[in-house]
């Protein structure tokens, strides 16, 4: 005669008739029951708890949550359709909504571009400040110094900061960022409002560049992206003092690649590599190529400098073999600039025939 006994799925304990428990066609003990399962808030149903989606006030089964449900994007609580306030495609309840940093963006926020000057070659920044505060009425100050004129910069939260935003211009020539972009009183306000971005071991300075100023083509441009990555690697040793990066800084965020016999092979490198986008030049945006080397800075002069020497390296990269570059020298190159702010940059950071220069200290 077949066993009619009964046993705790869990447990093993042997059920009585009074204490057996049914779920998805498994048997429990109270106990069990009592400890392992929950009753969704919506619609009824008794579920396994490691299977519900709750926080302090809220449980649910997972169907009900996806249908009905969403979750604050800044305290987490759970919020019915109805509850939600939406910022940016972004959930929020009431209380937190209220407190939203309204100046400053979340990290995926891309507006769409602002082109600003004249000309194909365009350059976005990217500044991280730091050690003042996630603070709107800060952020919304810093954008008052340009935005009064023109729509010029935005900022958005950055994970890697401890107590900061970025700074984001919407493209614009080298032309305009020195003449128009008023980028003197933007770093005066944030240095006045306590920030600092060089004096941190946080902050870089981000310089986009449209990829289409490279040439016309896709294939016009990848020949561009080699000379432009041959010419880091061949110059890192210098590219590195410009940087002002510390060593394990400048691994974790602006890797490099690693010098090939040819500007293909390091190309190459680069698109079968695992560093993905923090690499000293990334290359996995769709529009742009990225340079971040450099570490950040409120000090203005480094900021045009560092925006001049991205363009001599795009300029050397169009114009000149990979021959050509090779059989350049650092000084050869450096002789060339004819720039102020570079000049000077070059000068502060002893790379330029090493003639001293009074320095003023970087912020």
């Amino acid at each position: 005669m077949e066993d009619e006994r009964r046993y705790c799925f869990l447990c093993h304990h042997e059920l009585d008739d009074d204490e057996d428990y049914e779920i998805d066609g498994e048997h429990l003990c109270q106990t069990c029951y009592d400890e392992h399962t929950t009753t969704c808030d919506h619609c009824g149903e008794v579920i396994w708890a490691n299977d519900s989606i709750c926080d302090d006030h809220t449980t649910l089964c997972s169907c009900c949550f996806d249908d009905h449900y969403r979750r604050c994007e800044s305290c987490g609580r759970i919020l019915n359709d109805g509850e939600v306030l939406w910022y940016n495609d972004y959930p929020y309840c009431e209380h937190c909504y209220d407190r939203l940093d309204v100046e400053i963006e979340e990290y995926g926020y891309k507006p769409d571009p602002i082109f600003y000057g004249d000309g194909d070659r365009f350059f976005g920044v990217e500044l991280e400040i730091d050690c003042g505060g996630k603070d709107s009425e800060a952020a919304g100050r810093i954008k008052g110094e340009t935005n009064m004129r023109c729509e010029h910069i935005y900022c958005k939260s950055d994970g890697s900061l401890d107590d900061g935003f970025e700074i984001v211009t919407h493209p614009m020539t080298l032309d305009y960022h020195m003449h128009n972009m008023y980028w003197e009183d933007v770093l005066r306000k944030a240095v006045n409002l306590g920030y600092k971005s060089h004096m941190t071991s946080t902050c870089g300075l981000h310089v986009h560049v449209n990829r289409n100023a490279l040439g016309e083509n896709y294939e016009e441009q990848e020949k561009v992206i080699e000379r432009i990555l041959f010419f880091v690697e061949l110059h890192w040793n210098e590219l590195f003092i410009f940087s002002r990066r510390s060593q394990h800084n400048m691994n974790r965020w602006a890797a490099r690649y690693g010098m090939e016999k040819t500007g293909k092979e390091i190309l190459d490198k680069a698109k079968k590599g695992n560093t993905g986008r923090y690499a000293a030049v990334n290359l996995c945006n769709y529009a742009t190529i990225e340079f971040r080397l450099f570490r950040g800075t409120l000090k203005v002069n480094t900021l045009y400098a560092t925006l001049q020497f991205v363009n001599r390296i795009i300029e050397t990269a169009l114009t000149m073999t990979e021959d050509e570059i090779s059989s350049q020298s650092w000084s050869d190159f450096v002789a060339g600039v004819t720039e102020p702010e570079l000049l000077q940059y070059l000068k502060e950071r002893r790379i330029y025939i090493n003639e001293e220069v009074n320095v003023e200290d970087e912020v």
